[in-house]
């Protein structure tokens, strides 16, 4: 790694006699530090007011980028926080990330939470692990809000982010991994949707979305998650492929992978839903709701967007796409599919997650059971 040229300057206080020269090395006021590395242009305090300490910082700072150079001299000269840069920690997380099979969504994720934080430490003129504290992270923790309105989605941010810290833990790069108190997740689980409810949501598409065509896609997207029980990115980044004629039962069937969980997932569709995903049209070969511009996580956002608005029309302001993967799994478990096949339908990884977001239904389903049980002994001769 070649080392950057690091320049000591000063910012002058406002009555200072030497304000208009930042190269002026006898006064009191503060003195800093600016280089570039990589593209991107670095500024940070030096935490003194004397110039002869100003330039020990910087010769720790310029041995913090020249380790490969002279390895026993960086050795001798480095602190803790000059062992590796934040952006350059966060870039070999990123690396050994993807060699652990995660899926492109959720390296996406990482990639796009730990950019948050190396912008947000940058504009605390903090560069390396170590000089991420724990005021720092709760700082940075109090604007989730405005990029993650769910508490459900902070607390998986956060996770993320610990997994962050203890791999610079592990690498050495940090002395602790500072501790983080959990986030109450706030929001009740989502509820299935009875035949009433969704008939109701079905039938309002075209009288609150005017565009035909429009109208058209987002009865196709709603019947798709319905019966399908595809969460709403995997829904809507369906390609045109994975909907597959079988032959055998002479229906057309979804074949997809998760995004979330990267698990294999085939359902059959009604004949009357694959004929209204067969005609929606976008102009695009590959995909069936998306046109293939723009990132997958605005797409995806888009027509969250619309569904959410679709959800308060029908009179239901809470609505969540979520609902509709809820009543494709609800369903099948009170007509008495067992909740092994319904787990690998929805293409969860354990079934544990699916009796946590689905217990009472299946203890309906054994009440049911329990009932026809009972109803024989009437019927028994004495």
């Amino acid at each position: 790694m070649i080392a950057p040229v690091v320049t000591v300057f000063v910012r002058h206080s406002a009555d200072c006699p030497r304000k208009g020269d930042e190269f002026y090395k006898s006064c009191k006021c503060p003195k800093h530090l600016r280089w570039s590395h990589a593209g991107k242009q670095y500024r940070k305090s030096a935490k003194t007011r004397s110039w002869a300490s100003a330039e020990q910082s910087k010769k720790r700072v310029e041995a913090a980028f020249d380790v490969n150079a002279n390895p026993a001299k960086a050795a001798a000269s480095a602190t803790p926080e000059t062992s590796k840069t934040l952006d350059a920690a966060i870039e070999l997380f990123i690396a050994s990330k993807r060699t652990q099979g995660i899926t492109a969504g959720v390296i996406s994720k990482f990639v796009r939470e730990l950019g948050r934080l190396s912008d947000f430490m940058s504009k605390r003129s903090k560069y390396f692990p170590a000089e991420i504290g724990q005021d720092d992270l709760e700082a940075f923790r109090s604007g989730w809000p405005e990029f993650y309105p769910s508490s459900f989605t902070r607390s998986r941010v956060q996770n993320r982010l610990r997994e962050f810290l203890r791999y610079c833990y592990e690498a050495k790069w940090l002395d602790r991994i500072p501790k983080l108190s959990a986030i109450k997740v706030e929001e009740p689980p989502t509820l299935p949707l009875s035949d009433a409810e969704y008939n109701k949501l079905v039938k309002k598409i075209p009288e609150e979305f005017k565009d035909a065509v429009k109208a058209k896609k987002l009865r196709a997207l709603v019947q798709l998650m319905r019966h399908s029980g595809l969460a709403i990115r995997d829904a809507v980044t369906l390609e045109r492929e994975e909907l597959q004629w079988d032959a055998k039962k002479k229906l057309h069937r979804i074949v997809t992978k998760r995004q979330k969980t990267g698990t294999h997932v085939s359902v059959l569709m009604p004949a009357d839903v694959a004929r209204e995903l067969l005609d929606v049209l976008n102009g695009n070969p590959r995909y069936l709701f998306w046109t293939g511009n723009g990132k997958e996580s605005s797409v995806v956002t888009f027509w969250q967007h619309d569904m959410r608005r679709l959800f308060r029309a029908a009179g239901f302001p809470e609505g969540h796409p979520h609902q509709l993967r809820d009543t494709f799994a609800v369903s099948l478990l009170e007509k008495g599919v067992p909740l092994e096949e319904v787990s690998k339908l929805l293409g969860h990884t354990s079934i544990k997650t699916t009796e946590d977001s689905y217990a009472q239904w299946v203890q309906a389903r054994q009440d049911r059971l329990d009932s026809l049980v009972v109803a024989t002994w009437k019927g028994k001769k004495k």
